[in-house]
């Protein structure tokens, strides 16, 4: 008996701390979950794409507008000024149609041109760079809903006060004002007949280039003769309102 109970192999009992622990169990994520996923990655990514076009769009403000009207930096000044006469003395030579195609064919040729030469130039050196426009091309340049939004109420907003002022003058709710509005029509004959739309255009770009940095350097003596004018107006339409019958306004 003693000779069998020592050939039975000793049987080692294990610790509680040399005893595998158990895994706790994992919380199973469900194909619902997992598929939601998705569609939340996309759309904020949209989102991404969006928000350079938002940037744009935002960039572009009425400071950056006086900036370049005030020649805050000549370089992006005088492109905007160039570019703009460029476009209205080709429209004063040709038709619109031809002034497009010629912009279009000119943007292609300098846009494939650089494409090939990029191409070949990653030929010869053998990389791979890839499309030289990639960058542009990932630029999501759609409008959002609430920017639409945005824009036609501005734009209607515009609309609806130039047809309630219109009406106002058209059906002489002020005579003193309807007045001025037919002085006005009268000049535009006159201006009409010695110029064009086109003429105008160019005449009203120069301008806008021009007057405001006129104006910032002899504000004070631009001011003055203003003043002055606006003196000699108003006492012409004072002595007009005392010799019309129903020419003053309400309010007086």
């Amino acid at each position: 008996v003693l000779s069998e109970s020592a050939e039975k192999p000793k049987v080692q009992l294990k610790t509680e701390e040399e005893r595998p622990k158990a895994k706790p169990p994992t919380a199973a994520v469900t194909p619902e979950v997992r598929a939601d996923k998705a569609p939340a990655a996309e759309a904020y990514k949209g989102e991404m794409k969006m928000s350079n076009l938002t940037v744009f769009f935002q960039g572009f403000s009425k400071q950056k507008a006086m900036d370049l009207l005030y020649w805050r930096n000549v370089k992006q000044s005088g492109a905007v000024f160039s570019s703009a006469l460029l476009l209205l003395f080709s429209l004063t030579q040709f038709s619109v149609v031809s002034v497009a195609a010629y912009l279009g064919l000119a943007a292609l040729s300098a846009t494939i041109s650089f494409r090939i030469y990029k191409s070949v130039l990653q030929a010869v050196q053998k990389t791979d760079e890839g499309h030289p426009f990639k960058a542009y091309l990932e630029i999501e340049i759609t409008l959002s809903q609430d920017q639409i939004s945005k824009y036609a109420d501005k734009i209607l907003l515009y609309t609806n006060t130039c047809m309630k002022e219109l009406r106002r003058l058209f059906l002489v709710q002020d005579l003193i004002d309807s007045l001025k509005f037919a002085v006005l029509m009268w000049l535009l004959t006159y201006v009409g007949a010695l110029f064009n739309g086109l003429t105008l255009l160019i005449l009203t770009v120069v301008s806008m280039f021009t007057m405001p940095v006129v104006y910032e350097k002899h504000q004070a003596q631009i001011d003055q003769y203003v003043g002055l004018i606006r003196t000699q107006v108003n006492g012409v339409v004072g002595k007009i309102q005392a010799k019309i019958p129903g020419a003053k306004r309400k309010d007086e």
